[in-house]
Order: structure tokens, then C-alpha cells, then sequence
């Protein structure tokens, strides 16, 4: 017999699953790289640069889907709506595993402030669960909206060559809708303008930040 888990193992879950996100040690993809049978294209000095700030910034925003999803599950009012954010945070997972791959095969690194990302969007997280679960997944299908649309943003400003990356960000772009699509159909809440704006500002900051540092 399965046993069911208490706040205390969430818990503990939830602080390995921080540890491992932030720290660049997501667990292993569940499904296979999408880039996996393409070839590595050569790319100038200026372009690796800018191909990997474009991925630094994709690997912190799995960092933060982490940590929301996690915050969102930790606080979510019905069984149903946690099981959706553990569905939805395993997903990214893949993300967050398909990122960390393409910055090592680019020799680049992860943002030096996603332990930051990760306490901030994990707090998001929580304040979006305890507003109840229609405000929390209509919180999620804006975050994946905004995301979508910036990943579309990142695949047209790819090298033409680099169809690794292109492949990755593809892929994850689909799932985001699909993350989207299903909240939107569990009952999320259209969420007011100002709280929309206030999110792609942040966002906006987020991504200068990390496509540095």
C-alpha cells in the first residue's frame, strides 16, 4: 500500500527539489533532449555569447517554474490542483534539464543569482496558492502565456544555424501552451492588468539580469 505523504515529506521534497534547481543539479529529464540527434553547429565568438545568455535566461526561467509550481503546490487548497502543479513542475523539469545541457555544451553558466530567482518566485508561488486555486492557476496560465511568448521572441533572434537550440526552445515553447491550455480548463482566473504588467516587469528584469550574470 502507497503511503500517503505529510506536510513534513512535501517539505523535505520541496527543499531538495530548491537545492537541485538552483544549483544547477535538476533530476534527470523524463523524456529524451530534442536536440539530440542534430549537430552542433560551429558558431562565432559573438554569437556563442548571445546564444548562451538566450539560454541562461530559458534555465533561470525553469528555476522560477520550479520554484512557483512548488510554492503554488505547498499552499493549493485541493488535492486536484496540487497533483496539476506536480504534473506541470515535472515538465519543466525537462526544461530545466534540456537548458543545462545546451550552456554546458556552449561552456557557459547559469545565472550566479538563480538561488535568488528561486526564494522570490517560490514566495510568488505560496501568495498565488493561499489567494485560492482559481487565482493560482490563473496565475500559472498567465506566467505560461508570457513565457510562450518570450520563448517565440528567443527563437527568432537564434543563429540560423543553431538548430539545438532552436529544437530546445521549440519544444519547450509547446509545452507551455499545453501548461496553459490546462489551467485555463481546471478553472483559472483571468487575472487583473495591473497584476499582468506588474509580471512582465519583473520578468523584463529577470532576463537582463540573467543574460549576463
Amino acid at each position: 500500500m502507497e503511503r500517503r505523504l505529510t506536510p513534513i515529506d512535501r517539505f523535505l521534497g520541496t527543499v531538495d527539489q530548491a537545492r537541485r534547481a538552483a544549483t544547477g543539479e535538476p533530476p534527470m529529464a523524463r523524456r529524451d533532449n530534442p536536440a539530440a540527434d542534430l549537430a552542433s553547429p560551429t558558431l562565432e565568438a559573438d554569437d556563442r555569447q548571445h546564444v548562451a545568455g538566450l539560454m541562461r535566461i530559458n534555465h533561470t526561467g525553469e528555476v522560477c517554474a520550479q520554484a512557483l509550481y512548488a510554492g503554488q503546490a505547498a499552499t493549493a487548497r485541493s488535492d486536484e490542483v496540487r497533483a496539476q502543479m506536480a504534473q506541470a513542475a515535472a515538465e519543466e523539469i525537462d526544461h530545466l534539464s534540456w537548458c543545462q545541457d545546451r550552456l554546458d555544451e556552449l561552456d557557459a553558466r547559469p545565472s550566479m543569482f538563480n538561488p535568488l530567482w528561486y526564494a522570490g518566485s517560490f514566495t510568488l508561488g505560496a501568495a498565488a496558492g493561499l489567494a485560492g486555486d482559481g487565482w493560482s492557476l490563473g496565475f500559472l496560465k498567465e506566467t505560461e502565456h508570457q513565457v510562450e511568448a518570450h520563448l517565440g521572441e528567443h527563437i527568432d533572434r537564434l543563429p540560423a544555424d543553431d538548430a539545438r537550440s532552436r529544437a530546445i526552445l521549440s519544444q519547450m515553447k509547446e509545452d507551455e501552451a499545453e501548461h496553459a491550455h490546462m489551467a485555463a480548463e481546471s478553472g483559472a482566473l483571468d487575472l487583473p492588468a495591473p497584476v499582468r504588467g506588474a509580471m512582465r516587469l519583473a520578468a523584463g528584469f529577470m532576463k537582463a539580469v540573467a543574460y549576463r550574470f
